[in-house]
């Protein structure tokens, strides 16, 4: 079994075997730890262990290089070597890669190179039921609270780690461990009439304060008490961090520089260009991506398992620097691989897998946006979000778990939910004030996409298109 064999020796084995022109070589190992619980109980945990071997064949040929991906899991020693013939059949018949650029090399990687090389001979990293002893006895604490206050709590506690090797025939080897952990709490009154939500993400699960977290799950509740019945509308709205990252990391994920140049979304511009360069915004507001974000640390070099419009398969390894996408309003950069930086002229920026979003000047939090709202919403968080026009980024979805009735600066009830329609690159131009950038959660994206920093935002004319039954 590979069980046996360590996964730097699946990659050697992997590039021993093949007979294509290049051939990169991906394996992940995952140890997760998980608690849910639902009715002030825990109800499962458990701990997984996953494997995986992706090889990558590139196939020259007299009318260019050709790619294959295979990958699988649960792969025997003895099955190292169909795979690998299984990579290079995939790439004879899927013919020339339009994406084919040379493969790097052990010297062209970079930071992230060296930061890989260093580490290349290490173990996995592994967590464990450990990891909750901090938090495990604050839950009960806080089921007990619940018990005696007619709440109910309903919720899921992770915490993973993720360790990819990356090995190529060009003599490239690169290790990244990556800790990523999450938290996610339902509150709900007795009846089920009345729920809110909090979450946060955290790399190790230490900076995670249950009893605040169920103090504003009380709050929230307390808020819901009252209820209003209020229409569809366009509302003077604060979205606090949360929302914004449901809102961005979709306006991010469509940041394709090749999508953009073929006219295929919010970021193009008439005749087969990009809007970079254009003001987005007239605020001071800038997104960026950064590897060694505190508390938000990721890869720093690509590692790539498939190709597609904002990524390459033939970048495994490159490294990844800060990033600004916006910088002061202004459109800086796109999702870019080597060959879409080519037809574009723009330079080479990889995806970063965190995202955050800064308002120069910007202080305060939620509820000091809140307090100066004479009559308005307040949400918790967006889910179901889909694409309406990729052409303006207009994106519907509903809201959920709490949305509540702002009146001169005082939350005093709790609204009916509401689906959306709204455009994030909209939504930048025309806010009128942010609080201070904070780690946050999205609720809708956050399992993919957990390392997110934003602020709240005030929108004065949020648009509540419809009254939504959803809970």
């Amino acid at each position: 079994m590979t069980g046996t064999m360590t996964p730097q020796e699946i990659v050697e084995r992997c590039l021993e075997l093949s007979k294509a022109s290049g051939t990169l070589v991906l394996v992940d190992e995952s140890s997760t730890a998980n608690l849910r619980w639902a009715t002030n109980a825990l109800t499962t945990n458990g701990v997984t262990r996953d494997r995986s071997v992706t090889v990558i064949a590139a196939v020259d040929g007299g009318t260019g290089t050709a790619s294959g991906v295979v990958a699988r899991s649960a792969v025997t020693a003895e099955g190292l070597e169909p795979l690998v013939r299984a990579a290079e059949q995939a790439a004879r018949d899927n013919g020339p890669a339009e994406d084919a650029q040379p493969l790097i090399g052990a010297g062209d990687s970079g930071d992230g190179g060296s930061d890989a090389g260093a580490g290349w001979y290490d173990v996995p990293g592994e967590t464990s039921p450990e990891v909750f002893g901090g938090i495990a006895p604050a839950l009960g604490d806080a089921f007990s609270r619940a018990d005696d206050e007619q709440r109910l709590l309903y919720g899921y506690l992770e915490h993973g780690v993720r360790t990819t090797y990356l090995g190529s025939s060009t003599g490239l080897r690169a290790r990244h461990e990556q800790p990523t952990g999450h938290i996610g709490i339902t509150g709900k009154s007795a009846d089920k009439t009345r729920s809110a939500w909090v979450g946060q993400s955290s790399r190790d699960l230490t900076d995670v304060d249950v009893t605040a977290l169920d103090a504003e799950l009380t709050k929230r509740l307390g808020w819901a008490q009252r209820t209003v019945e209020l229409p569809a509308g366009r509302y003077d709205t604060v979205l606090p961090p949360t929302a914004v990252a449901d809102l961005m990391i979709y306006a991010y994920w469509t940041m394709s520089a090749r999508d953009a140049q073929d006219g295929r979304s919010v970021y193009s511009a008439p005749g087969g260009t990009t809007r970079v360069g254009e003001r987005l915004s007239k605020h001071p507001v800038s997104l960026w991506s950064d590897p060694a974000a505190p508390g938000l640390e990721c890869a720093p070099t690509v590692f790539a398992h498939a190709s597609s419009s904002e990524s390459s398969v033939f970048d495994n390894g490159l490294p990844i620097a800060r990033t600004s996408w916006i910088e002061d309003g202004t459109l800086r950069a796109l999702l870019q691989t080597r060959h879409s930086a080519g037809l574009t002229g723009l330079p080479m920026t990889p995806a970063v897998d965190n995202l955050g979003l800064t308002v120069d000047g910007a202080t305060g939090g939620t509820e000091d946006l809140a307090a100066g709202v004479e009559r308005g919403l307040l949400l918790t968080c967006l889910w179901y979000i889909r694409a309406v026009d990729p052409q303006t980024l207009l994106l519907t979805g509903l809201t959920r778990d709490g949305v509540y009735l702002v009146e001169n600066g005082e939350v005093t009830g709790a609204v009916n939910n509401y689906r959306f329609n709204e455009s994030p690159v909209a939504l930048l131009d025309r806010f009128t004030a942010a609080g201070a950038t904070v780690p946050t959660f999205s609720r809708e994206w956050g399992d993919y996409f957990p390392r997110t920093a934003m602020p709240a935002l005030r929108v004065p004319d949020f648009n509540m298109s419809s009254v939504s039954q959803a809970s």
